[in-house]
């Protein structure tokens, strides 16, 4: 237990790392009191423009993996290397909590999905391609980032359940079961992030996101 309580509390330190608010506040700007309100890679890029929506998303994927990391190298090989896999995804839950809970910004922060793909690119290569081609493929098809973001949580859930049931990472049935109901929790806290989105969606609201500002006037 004191393995998994200390790969949360360093995610939750490193997600408190709110890249979009900090950069925000380097132009004197509040970006929560911008567009959706959101602190999160999209509404940067919607209010400051790619650069600086390239530049919180690299941020806000480091300071997950580099929770994830830690808990891989650094804290599971010395308190549970049977469980390795499972301490990743805590320390990723943590970070993703820092990240949408900040508490020195009142709890308003982010819908953790940047964060997210820290995790899908540091928990095993075949989450990445599945996070790559659903997010991108969705994204460029119908340039709805919210809807690629929850596909991809789908696929995250379908997959991990798959490969732990195919012995992919090699821990007991118990701690592949915790694995799955914390990778639960995650999804659903991302949904209800993204439940204005929902409805947006399904009313044919939700706004599209261009990577040219040209295209986005268009729309």
């Amino acid at each position: 237990m004191i393995a998994r309580i200390i790969c949360l509390a360093v995610g939750y330190l490193c997600g408190l790392f709110q890249t979009a608010y900090i950069y925000g506040r380097t132009k004197g700007i509040d970006i929560r009191e911008k567009g959706s309100g959101n602190a999160g890679t999209t509404n940067t890029l919607r209010t400051f423009g790619v650069k600086a929506g390239v530049l919180v998303l690299f941020g806000d994927i480091l300071k997950c993996a580099i929770a994830c990391l830690a808990a891989r190298f650094i804290i599971a090989p010395y308190l549970a290397p049977d469980i390795n896999y499972l301490l990743v995804l805590y320390a990723a839950a943590g970070a993703i909590l820092g990240h949408n809970f900040p508490f020195y910004m009142n709890f308003r922060g982010g819908k953790g999905i940047a964060a997210t793909a820290g995790l899908i690119i540091c928990f095993h290569w075949s989450f990445f391609i599945m996070g790559v081609i659903v997010f991108f493929g969705t994204f460029f098809t119908t340039h709805y980032v919210s809807l690629g973001s929850l596909l991809v949580y789908a696929g995250f859930i379908i997959q991990i359940i798959i490969e732990g049931q195919t012995g992919v990472f090699g821990m007991s049935q118990a701690a592949l079961n915790e694995m799955y109901i914390v990778s639960a929790i995650l999804a659903v806290m991302a949904y209800y992030k993204h439940r204005e989105n929902i409805k947006r969606l399904l009313k044919g609201q939700e706004r599209k996101t261009y990577l040219k500002k040209k295209e986005e006037k268009q729309e």
